[in-house]
């Protein structure tokens, strides 16, 4: 729509004038409307890492085709990697980044953010953005505390289930099989966090603002299936859409 790629969920009320367009322009406008939430969320993400310095270097861990590494870069002036297990992924998002003219400032890597091979103390800041149910999060967390100098900051979102309420429940499983991933706990997720030295300072519950989301994208043309079993989860309590911002001490 505007040269940002996001490959995650959006948030907050849609614009219910979208489901009345004329048919011809309707999925159009849905769609436009979903990407619009989708930025959304990016912002809300990009808000929780404070004050960047201009000299600051950012990581994008598991980056995609690179939408919120150009927003970072356009909100703090700082350099951003991404990094990502997609070769085509890291070539488009490179490509923007040449189109862009930033690509002096914003790098994307063919690269496991498991083992990264960025020097130690290299980034004021990590992001993980939907991409933690595919990893092992005491790996993933070691190599993050590795390479935040001391003082900066993780930010994740993601969804998880809610272990208060036993195991993954039967939608939460179909998320599972449906994207080849795992999710994880909630606990899980501040258990790995403390053993690599990060203090959680800000834990927000985003389900309620991720379901409008969800109840569009199920009247879209890129609609799946998946839809139910998210409303489902979300619904039902047995997933949670959270956001965790958590310092390096």
């Amino acid at each position: 729509m505007d040269g940002l790629y996001h490959h995650h969920y959006g948030l907050g009320a849609y614009d219910p004038a979208v489901l009345e367009a004329p048919a011809e322009v309707r999925d159009e406008a849905i769609i436009a409307e979903m990407h619009r939430l989708e930025t959304a969320q990016a912002e809300v993400l990009l808000n929780h890492f404070g004050d960047i310095p201009l000299g600051g270097r950012l990581m994008d861990g598991g980056s995609g085709r690179g939408g919120t590494s150009f927003m970072a870069n356009g909100r703090f002036g700082c350099e951003v990697d991404g990094v990502s297990i997609s070769e085509q992924q890291v070539a488009f998002a490179n490509d923007q980044a040449v189109q862009r003219g930033v690509a002096d400032r914003v790098r994307f890597h063919f690269k496991n953010m498991l083992d990264t091979g960025f020097e130690t103390g290299a980034f004021n800041g990590i992001w993980t953005n939907e991409t933690t149910m595919y990893v092992d999060l005491q790996q993933l967390y070691g190599e993050f505390a590795r390479l935040i100098a001391p003082g900066g900051r993780y930010v994740c979102i993601t969804g998880c289930y809610n272990d208060l309420t036993g195991g993954r429940s039967r939608a939460v499983s179909q998320i599972d099989q449906h994207y080849i991933c795992n999710i994880h706990p909630r606990s899980e997720y501040f258990k790995a966090l403390a053993d690599n030295g990060f203090v959680p300072i800000s834990v927000v519950d985003l389900t309620p603002e991720t379901i409008p989301y969800w109840e569009l994208r199920a009247k879209s043309s890129v609609a799946t299936g998946i839809e139910d079993p998210f409303l489902t989860a979300y619904r039902e309590g047995s997933f949670h859409y959270l956001l965790i911002a958590a310092d390096r001490v």
